[in-house]
Order: C-alpha cells, then structure tokens, then sequence
C-alpha cells in the first residue's frame, strides 16, 4: 500500500470579492496594496472569513486604511489575544502611489473601493479602485448592455 496524499480545500488565491464596488461604482484605476495584519487575521482569511461588503477605503494622515471589513477571529483564538473584528487595517503602497491617490481623491473627486482580496506568494493583498459613482441611469445602460451581450451570444451559439 502506498501513501495517501493528504486533500487540500482547492479555494484558489481569491478570498473575498467585493462584487457590489463593480455594480455602484466605474473603476478608472486598480491599485494592489498589502495589508498590515495580525496572525489570528491572517489564519481566519485562510478560513475564508472575511467580509467586503459595505467596505471602503480611507486617506488619513498621507496613509491609507481599509475600514468596515469585519474579519471573523476563530474560535480557537487564543486567549491572551484580544480580538478586534472591524478595526481600520493600514494598507501598503508605496510613496508615490499614495501621492497619486491621495490628489485624485482631493483634486478630482475620485472615491477609493476595495475591490477582492487574494493570495500573492502567501501574502494578503487588497485590490483597490479609483472609482468615480455611478447615477441609476449608467446602472440601467450597464444592466442592459450586459443583458444584449449575453442574448448575442446565445443566438451566435445558436446559429452555428
């Protein structure tokens, strides 16, 4: 008899995805930003517990902090850490990164959404967009728009 190999939750690199920033907001610009974390965090995104909904992204003091996400602690946290779920998490970009975010959202009226969080060489990275609002009207030409797409391509599916 020979070893069995050990099964892994095949999850991907994507943990959390913020699909209502895409639908509320037209994203000009992505930016990926690491995060500033303590373990009982890191080990509950491993776990999938996160959530993005409702979320943004904040400039204060010339950094930049994520604010509203709730990060679940696990249940066998340990005791002598004093778990907060929705504190701001620091984000980290460089200099002028910053620098260009920071005049957009003054000067140009631009927001900052957090779009997914994901794996990169076993670190959590944060997308975030530079996004301008969307009025009801651009949400029904988007909708749409999208509706047509997929009704073309069904009926090039359908006359091959």
């Amino acid at each position: 008899m020979g070893k069995q190999k050990k099964t892994k939750k095949a999850t991907g690199n994507t943990i959390a995805l913020n699909k209502k920033a895409r639908h509320d907001y037209s994203i000009e610009d992505k930016f990926e930003a690491g995060l500033v974390l303590q373990g009982w965090e890191v080990k509950s995104l491993r776990e999938g517990r996160v959530q993005m909904t409702d979320t943004y992204v904040m400039v204060k003091d010339g950094e930049i902090y994520w604010l509203g996400g709730q990060i679940t602690p696990l249940l066998s946290a340990s005791t002598h850490v004093n778990p907060e779920p929705g504190r701001a998490r620091k984000l980290l970009l460089h200099r002028r990164e910053i620098d260009k975010l920071i005049g957009a959202v003054d000067r140009k009226g631009y927001t900052l959404v957090p779009l997914a969080m994901y794996w990169k060489k076993g670190r959590a990275k944060l997308e975030i967009g530079l996004a301008k609002g969307k009025k009801d009207h651009d949400k029904r030409a988007d909708s749409k728009e999208r509706d047509w797409n997929r009704e073309k391509q069904r009926i090039l599916k359908h006359n091959r």
